[in-house]
């Protein structure tokens, strides 16, 4: 399941993350790649030691917390930290899958979905499309507006093209949801936008309450809980 979703970011704190990354001080993105993907990963981060990446990580982090249809898609149950990817002069990311498990001791998370969220006017640059690759070859391009953002499985096949004119920003996390499997995750998502449809046609109805009765005895059935 892919989720596109405007507007993650407000106007607000669109303009002050934009402002912060003139400045925020950026060091080799090859860095954070496991070993496989090192040799293919051509971008720069913001450092994460720095006061630039603390102000950043928590706009981010407030924002996709307070995303409703983030959370009800997706059902987090933990996140990594957000780190902030550049591209520029030609760089790009080769086909590559991301780490299963990120994290150390006590902190790590399983990473289950990948959110990239866009933070440049995509009118500013040319190539940066995110681009997830399908069964038979099929690849789906995408570049969305700044603020918005895409979720998808974290186990896709994926790569960034080339920059070839400007600069490309983006913010990324992952996410370890309460429900492992993408396919139990996209069928309680459909569950819950019918429950959302039904409620807006008919209010709390025969229908809707079967829904919703369907809808928690699957989560309650798939949901992964400490304790």
């Amino acid at each position: 399941m892919i989720v596109c979703v405007p507007d993650v970011l407000t106007a607000q704190e669109l303009g002050a993350i934009q402002a912060e990354l003139q400045t925020a001080p950026f060091v080799d993105g090859s860095t954070t790649a496991g070993w496989s993907a090192r040799g293919v990963k051509k971008n720069q981060q913001i450092d994460p030691s720095s006061a630039s990446y603390e102000r950043l990580a928590a706009v981010v982090r407030a924002a996709f917390q307070r995303h409703a249809l983030l959370q009800a898609s997706l059902l987090p149950a933990a996140t990594t930290q957000p780190l902030f990817n550049r591209y520029a002069g030609g760089m790009e990311y080769g086909a590559h899958v991301d780490a299963p498990v990120m994290g150390g001791m006590g902190s790590a998370v399983r990473t289950d979905i990948a959110i990239t969220v866009f933070l440049s006017d995509p009118r500013s640059y040319d190539g940066g499309e995110l681009v997830t690759h399908a069964s038979g070859g099929m690849e789906y391009n995408f570049k969305l507006d700044a603020g918005a953002a895409i979720a998808y499985p974290a186990n896709t096949l994926h790569h960034v093209n080339p920059v070839t004119r400007g600069v490309r920003d983006a913010a990324i996390i992952w996410v370890q949801s309460l429900v492992r499997d993408p396919a139990r995750r996209e069928l309680l998502w459909d569950l819950e936008s019918a429950k959302r449809d039904i409620f807006g046609r008919e209010g709390k109805s025969q229908a809707f309450d079967a829904v919703s009765r369907s809808h928690a005895n699957l989560l309650r059935m798939w949901a992964e809980v400490a304790g």
